[in-house]
Parts: C-alpha cells; sequence; structure tokens
C-alpha cells in the first residue's frame, strides 16, 4: 500500500466542485474527492484563497499526469 494523496489546485469553488466531480466520474476514487478552500498565508479576503481537490489513493493506481491535465483544463495544477 503506497497511500498516496493527490491534491489539485483550482482558482475557484466553482472549478473545484467542477474538477470534484469529474475525478469522481472519470477516475473512481477509492474516496470521494474532497473540496477545500486554502486562503493564502496573510490574506483574508476570500477572493485571495485556492480551492484544493483532495483525492486519496490508497493504491497509488490514478494517473498523476492525467490528473494534472484536468486541473490544467480549468486553469489549475496538480501540487
Amino acid at each position: 500500500m503506497t497511500d498516496v494523496r493527490h491534491v489539485l489546485v483550482l482558482p475557484d469553488r466553482d472549478a473545484a466542485e467542477e474538477v470534484a466531480a469529474e475525478v469522481g466520474d472519470r477516475f473512481a476514487p477509492a474516496e470521494e474527492p474532497r473540496v477545500v478552500r486554502d486562503a493564502l498565508a496573510g490574506e483574508d479576503d476570500a477572493e485571495d484563497a485556492q480551492w484544493l481537490v483532495v483525492v486519496e489513493d490508497p493504491d497509488g493506481h490514478l494517473d498523476a499526469y492525467a490528473l494534472d491535465a484536468l486541473a490544467a483544463a480549468h486553469d489549475g495544477w496538480l501540487e
């Protein structure tokens, strides 16, 4: 078991929710992807927040390149 966690960083909540749904549909991860708000250090404004899609991959079977491409299609990236 490798216990991999993929974190996709997206610019806004709508993009994060869309990506989370698409990850669930396309990749069928072991657990449903979680959408998490990540405020940038020292910033109080909600506009300065990044949104994360956290995908647990306990067996290490998900394709990181495909996840990165999905995030990039929504102006994001794979951390």
